[in-house]
């Protein structure tokens, strides 16, 4: 055996078990050409014991590079449609009959995955990161600068025009106050064709004040400056 012994119940990462009738290697020269054999197939090995009570495999092979077919040639009785073979080239040949022509398609099919599987499962996990990496880095910059930007630009303007503005405003309305001390101003000036427009200013979102003589604002209020300190 090219594998160590290992008993039946003890074997690892078995993905389909069951009992097959195996075609012996010497059937020509013997009576008994197919044989009742407990198997199991691992992720890259095909075992086959005498009963799923076995202590140890009565042989086995590794599955890689070989392939897998139903074959209804292998026997003339009613099981003919019950056999399929695994073959590779310049390989032993290993043929099986299930029980039933559906359990044989099972085990071709779950062959033929774990067949598919060992040639493709190193390939592709890199390349998917790396897309990924190369992708997100630029598109969290380019949504990120506009905002500190526009942040960083404002503050510094509205910050100093709270101070003559928070005596006005009570402190319980924080809120309303401001919003309708803008209104009142702006209607109060609009009639004026002499309009300081370079001192109004519009909210771009709702601000909350964190100590009393700093400005509350919302979002689209129209805010006057009385006087900057420099």
């Amino acid at each position: 055996n090219q594998y160590p012994p290992v008993a039946a119940q003890d074997l690892e990462f078995v993905l389909k078990s069951g009992y097959l009738e195996k075609r012996r290697k010497d059937h020509s020269f013997l009576g008994f050409e197919w044989q009742k054999r407990w198997c199991a197939l691992s992720r890259t090995v095909f075992y086959y014991y005498g009963s799923d009570k076995d202590k140890q495999q009565k042989g086995e092979f590794a599955i890689d590079g070989y392939t897998v077919k139903m074959n209804n040639t292998l026997r003339k009785d009613g099981k003919k449609d019950c056999c399929f073979e695994i073959v590779a080239p310049d390989k032993r040949i290993y043929q099986f009959t299930a029980a039933t022509p559906k359990e044989a398609e099972e085990w071709v099919q779950r062959l033929r995955f774990v067949l598919q599987d060992m040639t493709s499962e190193i390939i592709p996990e890199e390349e998917d990161y790396d897309d990924i990496e190369e992708n997100d880095t630029p598109s969290t910059q380019t949504i990120a600068e506009p905002i500190d930007d526009s942040i960083y630009e404002l503050l510094p303007e509205e910050e100093p025009s709270s101070v003559p503005a928070a005596g006005s405003v009570p402190a319980p309305a924080k809120v309303e106050g401001p919003r309708k001390w803008n209104q009142e101003s702006a209607s109060t000036v609009s009639g004026n064709k002499k309009t300081d427009y370079a001192n109004f200013y519009q909210g771009l979102w709702d601000c909350t004040g964190e100590v009393p003589d700093e400005l509350t604002f919302k979002r689209g209020d129209v805010i006057y400056i009385l006087s900057k300190v420099l």
